[in-house]
């Protein structure tokens, strides 16, 4: 039993009694995507990895009719009816495993009655996938109580449903396969389009991944994510007058005179140029990582953020600041924002020798620059969702 087992199993018994029948632990890491940004709702590329700090579930069976949710990150109990048509809750983080049951009875997988103890050690907000490891440890949790046999992508794909139809977030794939098929010191080389996926040794050498949060408050579905998704899809829906296209990936950066020649908008315009310049540097990405070139790697991870912050717009004076000033410390091999943007984290490869000065100046700066204080975590990559 390790010690999140026995911590959670002490509160479990404390809010619902009865230690004759035991729980059940499932656990479902978060993710950092290593390059490959605003790209997997376009049917492009990402190599994301799972990190070995996530959501843990306890759940237990009962006789009654309803699921009792708590949860250690968030005041106040929840019980939810068991019915076969489930209903958002107004700003209620339980949306986001109601929504996954919802999935399964979509499918004529009713819930039991359960009570269920959640617990998250990933910063909410940060874009390290709270929400979709909330939603795959969900999945995992209810196809074993309930026996469903359903294989990963299929909870994969229910995952990223509850969250576009339940939740409100119109996300691509990426994070709840990132979060399900997780895989230890190993990044997920991911054609979204397809959903065709190889593993990636992560061999860094004499480096580490620094995730640094920016600590700045954001609500994901109220920013302008949404509104990039769209902008996107207009952009698809004026070059598929001249050359049909199903998403913007189709195309490559030999067919950028496209842009030029079909889209007005400059806005729209600029929003295509990301996600076709970003599907080539996340190639040369991987295939850099392949051929041990960690440089050129980290290089393209510096382009990356670039295109982000100037042509796709989503990054914000605290992101460009932990990686305009990070780039300039010793020892930065590539940095840039990792998840949505409009706040959350960066990714850097570090030198081991330059990790402590990396932290302690890059921290100093930022919180000269902006008055907030960044936290930084020095992950490990681990498995995906799995009962423990």
């Amino acid at each position: 039993m390790n010690v999140y087992h026995s911590f959670l199993r002490e509160e479990f018994f404390r809010l619902y009694g009865d230690r004759a029948t035991e729980p059940v632990l499932f656990f479902s890491p978060g993710r950092v995507n290593l390059i490959g940004e605003h790209t997997d709702y376009n049917g492009g590329y990402v190599f994301p990895c799972a990190v070995d700090f996530g959501t843990y579930l306890l759940v237990r069976r009962t006789d009654r009719a309803e699921i009792l949710m708590n949860s250690l990150n968030f005041s106040g109990a929840v019980a939810v009816p068991v019915v076969f048509n489930y209903l958002p809750i107004p700003k209620s983080w339980t949306n986001y495993p109601v929504g996954v049951i919802n999935e399964f009875a979509r499918k004529g997988i009713p819930a039991y009655g359960m009570e269920m103890l959640f617990y998250g050690d990933i910063p909410s907000g940060a874009g390290l996938s709270s929400s979709a490891s909330i939603e795959m440890v969900t999945a995992v949790a209810m196809n074993h109580l309930t026996g469903s046999g359903l294989e990963m992508i299929e909870m994969v794909k229910m995952g990223q449903k509850a969250e576009n139809g339940f939740a409100g977030m119109q996300c691509g794939i990426m994070d709840q396969f990132a979060v399900g098929f997780g895989k230890k010191d190993h990044a997920i080389n991911l054609n979204c389009d397809t959903l065709e996926y190889r593993y990636a040794p992560m061999n860094l050498g004499d480096r580490r991944l620094i995730i640094t949060n920016t600590n700045k408050i954001r609500r994901l579905t109220d920013s302008k994510y949404n509104e990039r998704r769209s902008e996107c899809e207009r952009a698809v829906e004026i070059i598929s007058d001249h050359h049909p296209i199903r998403n913007l990936s189709q195309l490559t950066v030999r067919d950028t005179w496209m842009l030029d020649e079909y889209i007005t908008d400059p806005v729209v315009r600029k929003r295509a140029v990301h996600v076709i310049t970003e599907n080539g540097r996340t190639t040369d990405a991987i295939e850099a990582l392949q051929n041990n070139d960690i440089e050129l790697f980290g290089s393209l991870m510096n382009k990356s953020h670039d295109s982000l912050c100037s042509d796709y717009e989503v990054t914000g004076a605290e992101l460009d600041t932990l990686v305009f000033e990070g780039r300039k410390l010793p020892g930065v091999i590539g940095t840039r924002m990792t998840g949505a943007g409009f706040g959350g984290c960066t990714v850097s490869i570090v030198d081991n020798e330059h990790v402590d000065n990396f932290i302690k100046r890059l921290g100093d700066i930022y919180t000269a620059r902006t008055g907030l204080t960044a936290d930084f975590y020095l992950p490990g990559i681990g498995d995906g969702a799995r009962r423990i």
